[in-house]
């Protein structure tokens, strides 16, 4: 069985989408057509802009949501999924592949989203960590130890557990973490605590966007982040989008839940590989592959 997967904040580069834009009539049409939603040209950030116009989280998520999603649109006929996953903001992209939501309602979303969290990273200085080579129950067991807030955030694969909260949380942690055997424990260039406590407020903001939004029954079930199980249910898959800021990513139990299901062949959809290396590392009798 065929699943696909997008991705999530991190994989932007500059010149991102640029080939789409000039080789496909749709994909221009589409790129335009964000322009005029978002009312700024962030095809010219894209293509040409700057590492640091791309970092900002206002254009990062639009950004990766656009070329991923323009991307699955363009395989026509050929895209053709029994399943799909998204990581973290990948979500999205997956829910308009998979016709559950429009393409002007999950950029108008997407968008929303990021100046949510854009707004409570900017309430509290936070940030997150990478923790390599560490169980993930000792990663659980020695957050949850620390008086600061610092809880799992990402799921990634085994071996890779990131963890997100408060600078002073993530400090302790990655001392205590490096003390109890982890391989590397290493701070990210992220703007905050990216599912944690701390977008609680981005999680009210984003509720009652998600809320007004249409949701239609998908024409494949979707893995979603916030429980690892498939849905196809409109109203679980809004509560799961408005749960997904607070919760952790459970991309290594979705990988394994969609290859007990009877997935074999994964393709990434969007503009890196990184999903394509954590599959790997999760299942290793499986085909990963970009589009």
């Amino acid at each position: 069985m065929k699943a696909y997967v997008f991705q999530g904040q991190g994989a932007q580069f500059v010149g991102m989408g640029k080939a789409l834009y000039d080789n496909s009539p749709l994909a221009k049409e589409m790129f335009e057509k964000a322009n005029d939603i978002l009312g700024f040209r962030i095809t010219d950030l894209m293509f040409a802009g700057t590492d640091e116009d791309l970092r900002q989280t206002k254009v990062t998520q639009p950004a990766i949501f656009l070329h991923s999603v323009i991307l699955a649109a363009t395989l026509g006929d050929d895209f053709k999924p029994d399943m799909v996953a998204g990581h973290s903001l990948g979500e999205f992209s997956a829910l308009v592949a998979s016709k559950a939501l429009s393409f002007e309602d999950g950029l108008r979303l997407v968008s929303a989203r990021a100046g949510a969290m854009q707004k409570a990273c900017e309430r509290e200085p936070s940030t997150m960590a990478a923790i390599l080579g560490l169980e993930d129950s000792r990663v659980e067991e020695i957050c949850a130890s620390i008086e600061e807030i610092v809880v799992p955030a990402n799921y990634n694969s085994p071996g890779q557990l990131v963890i997100s909260g408060s600078l002073k949380g993530i400090e302790i942690a990655c001392e205590q973490l490096k003390a109890a055997g982890a391989r590397r424990a290493l701070p990210l260039k992220v703007g905050g605590a990216f599912h944690s406590p701390l977008m609680e407020p981005a999680r009210i903001e984003l509720a009652e966007a998600i809320a007004a939004t249409v949701i239609s029954t998908p024409i494949c079930p979707i893995y979603q982040n916030a429980t690892a199980l498939r849905v196809t249910d409109p109203a679980q898959i809004k509560q799961n989008l408005i749960d997904q800021l607070t919760a952790p990513v459970l991309w290594t139990q979705m990988v394994q839940r969609m290859i007990a299901d009877g997935a074999d062949n994964f393709t990434e959809v969007g503009p890196g590989n990184v999903l394509q290396g954590l599959i790997s590392k999760i299942g290793k009798d499986v085909t990963v592959a970009g589009a």
